[in-house]
């Protein structure tokens, strides 16, 4: 480690076979590369580290210019631990073809002969719409004839159905000159850069002119034009008039993949956006695989703009591109608008791979459990317990059980208490645990993977005390605890329980709420039925012309038939009205 300057650097691993397996950029190289062996790693470090049997790096004079030779290194090797964007198509460009008379067209292929390449475009329907547009424009021609000054005077060529139908200006015959042609072609380099402001204005100018000169057919004709080019402005998101040429990145973090929407905004208006997808190999900050992805995008776009806007700051230095953080105004709306346009690719992607391989999809989440958890296997069976009771009377319990992430409801289970007297959530819960895994037991039928708890640290110790001081099995156990608001908060593990960091927009978290929500609804239907045969069909159904509804109404206000009996006429009346009222009076103090 001696030998490594004290400058900014990238750094590159070796195995002990001489393959390339990490490449990193660092603003200071000695103290980076020290740090992976100064201190102790977790996790996927600690296995790169172990792997590392040589070190190389090269020195640069700039942090964006490590940043850009990291960004190329990956490019070109592909380490095994380093992130890749997940973007390996080759996307469409529009080129303006060097000749006497350019043609403007659709290409995957970038060819260095002094063209002008515009893009690339996300997707190819994107570049058609514009491409189409500027056909609809300007007169240019779309024909793949190479036109020659010389032969266009010599009249070696001839015109086609594109000129009949005033689609093209035929410059072949000379029906335009290479003058106005070329100026053709310089408005639409602008219309394709976006900046529409000026070739509208100069429309405009035109059109004011040829009127002031009686021309108005030829008015009517740029009115035509200037009025597509206005129509199709004002399609595009008009984000800001004060913003004119910005690049704007903003992220989506979730369940270890990254995702990345860039958008490039030209005089206030988005005129692209791209979102990519990133898969942490180690344990990367949000800073980090932002840097990479901001390099790399604005390589891939070939952008120009000097300023970008991020929703924090870089680990990295980006050279002489101003980076702007809003906390308000319009630029924090862009911020805003970027990241919704993350967060829909994701959740795209996630329908798209669940459609396709649903399997695969609920696999990745219980992985994402397992190593969450820590546990030795995949939590393939799941089993969640809930308890239910309506002031201590008529308790029940439920089970539900998960099979690969999936809700398997012949297996869900009811059970009516029989050993608890009163409100006793963990005995309750303890006899219907030792019930459900003796049987499970004596039965020599397949114990779960995973027991879940709805409820906190003293629900998993009675479920502890039964697994493992009374049955001597080994299953793992959790339990998931509710805010005030009865909604999933948190997920605990562990002797004694810890909470685990699981992110309320990761797909475990949805898996687990949904779980809880399942198991609750499975214990309160069948608490109802049990509340409705015991309570409702009590004394109170005897009462001629009381029905379900009021003496439900009843029971839950005064809790029980003992505290009807003995209630004030007035009590009963506040409640259900005094017709009702009587009724209920009378039956329980007739003589």
């Amino acid at each position: 480690m001696s030998i490594l300057p004290n400058k900014p650097g990238v750094y590159r691993y070796f195995d002990k076979d001489g393959t390339l397996i990490y490449v990193g950029k660092a603003k200071n190289l000695k103290r980076r590369v020290s740090s992976y062996f100064n201190k102790e790693q977790t996790g996927k470090t600690r296995v790169l580290v172990s792997h590392i049997a040589d070190i190389k790096f090269i020195v640069v004079e700039s942090e964006s210019e490590a940043l850009l030779l990291e960004n190329n290194l990956i490019k070109q090797y592909k380490p095994r631990y380093n992130i890749m964007l997940k973007d390996d198509k080759t996307y469409p460009w529009i080129c303006i073809k060097k000749e006497a008379f350019p043609r403007v067209f659709l290409t995957r292929r970038k060819v260095n002969d002094g063209s002008d390449y515009f893009g690339p475009y996300p997707s190819v329907r994107t570049a058609h719409v514009l491409l189409d547009l500027l056909r609809q424009v300007y007169p240019i021609r779309s024909c793949n004839t190479t036109l020659t000054l010389a032969n266009v005077a010599k009249g070696k060529y001839r015109v086609c159905l594109d000129y009949h139908i005033h689609k093209c200006a035929a410059p072949c015959v000379g029906e335009v000159s290479q003058e106005a042609y070329l100026q053709m072609i310089a408005e639409v380099r602008e219309v394709i850069r976006g900046n529409l402001q000026g070739v509208l204005r100069g429309l405009k100018a035109q059109m004011m002119d040829l009127a002031s000169r009686m021309e108005f057919e030829e008015a009517q004709l740029v009115k035509e034009k200037y009025e597509l080019l206005e129509h199709y402005r004002s399609r595009s998101t008009v984000v800001s008039t004060t913003i004119h040429n910005v690049d704007v990145f903003s992220f989506v973090d979730a369940d270890g993949l990254f995702y990345v929407n860039y958008m490039k905004v030209v005089e206030g208006a988005v005129v692209q956006s791209h979102t990519v997808e990133m898969k942490r190999k180690l344990e990367e900050p949000p800073e980090e695989l932002l840097s990479l992805a901001v390099t790399d995008l604005r390589q891939q776009f070939e952008s120009q703009s000097t300023e970008v806007v991020l929703p924090l700051k870089p680990d990295f230095d980006l050279g002489d591109v101003t980076v702007t953080v809003p906390q308000r105004g319009d630029k924090q709306k862009l911020l805003e608008l970027s990241r919704r346009n993350a967060l829909q690719y994701k959740m795209d992607l996630e329908k798209q791979r669940t459609l396709v391989d649903p399997e695969r999809h609920q696999k990745r989440v219980l992985n994402q459990l397992k190593e969450a958890l820590h546990l030795p296997k995949l939590p393939e069976v799941m089993e969640c317990f809930d308890n239910s009771n309506f002031q201590g009377d008529y308790p029940v319990a439920a089970m539900v059980q998960f099979v690969n992430g999936k809700p398997n409801k012949n297996a869900y289970r009811h059970f009516n208490i029989k050993t608890v007297t009163g409100p006793d959530d963990y005995a309750s819960m303890k006899e219907v645990v030792r019930r459900r895994y003796s049987r499970l037991i004596e039965e020599e039928k397949p114990l779960p993977d995973l027991i879940i708890t709805d409820g906190g640290k003293g629900q998993m110790e009675v479920v502890r005390e039964v697994i493992q001081d009374e049955l001597h099995v080994d299953i793992a156990i959790a339990g998931l605890v509710k805010d005030d608001k009865h909604r999933t908060r948190e997920m605990l593990f562990g002797f004694p329980p810890r909470a685990v960091g699981v992110k309320p927009d990761s797909e475990i978290f949805r898996l687990l709420t949904f779980m809880q929500d399942e198991v609750h609804r499975f214990a309160i239907t069948h608490h109802r039925k049990k509340f409705e045969k015991g309570f409702l069909h009590s004394e109170m159904a005897d009462i001629k012309g009381i029905g379900k509804a009021t003496a439900e109404k009843l029971l839950l206000e005064l809790k029980s038939v003992k505290a009807i009996k003995e209630a004030p006429l007035e009590t009963l009346t506040s409640l259900v009205g005094p017709a009702k009222a009587k009724l209920v009076f009378d039956h329980f103090h007739q003589a």
